[in-house]
């Protein structure tokens, strides 16, 4: 079976960091400005980048502004997914996600251990509200890096099914290159 072929997205994001010193201003934010660059280089057009505290009420409200009023197909999200009391990104995002996708947060946390025993303690999860696909990512530079590499061969695919396309996935097998 063949390897899918990874297309150029085109598409619109934006990226929220979640790290209190870096909304404190006692951090500079460097995973955000690092998935910005390989989203970029894949054609997603990164139209917003904030920083908030680890809230979940600020960042809940983020998340609804970029897919609610803004309404990017695409927010992925930095920081907050580990086991500290104050990482409360998933709780936030379950919050405002109207329907789950599982399969990408399984992926990244796979394809984390390949790395590092550490993944499998991502709480990080993914799912959609109206047309926007939220995708939590690690904090760590290198760890949001790894994960946003391994579920960008899939979001092409995802963002055009999630705006609208109609065109049948189930092509018979020989029909598929």
């Amino acid at each position: 079976m063949k390897k899918p072929r990874s297309k150029a997205i085109s598409f619109s994001a934006a990226i929220l960091t979640i790290s209190d010193k870096a909304a404190a201003g006692r951090r500079t934010d460097t995973a955000g400005p690092l998935l910005a660059q390989m989203l970029a280089q894949a054609g997603v057009s990164v139209v917003a980048q904030d920083t908030v505290p680890d809230e979940a009420e600020q960042i809940a409200a983020a998340l609804k502004r970029y897919t609610d009023e803004r309404r990017l197909p695409l927010v992925i999200t930095t920081g907050g997914t580990g086991l500290s009391p104050r990482d409360v990104t998933p709780e936030a995002t379950a919050a405002v996600i109207e329907r789950p996708v599982p399969g990408l947060a399984e992926a990244m946390r796979a394809a984390g251990l390949t790395h590092t025993p550490h993944a499998m303690l991502s709480r990080g999860l993914a799912g959609i509200r109206g047309q926007s696909l939220i995708i939590n990512l690690p904090g760590s530079p290198r760890g949001a890096l790894e994960n946003l590499e391994t579920v960008l061969p899939a979001l092409g695919h995802a963002l055009e099914k999630l705006c609208g396309d109609t065109r049948d996935c189930a092509r018979p097998l020989h029909e598929q290159t």
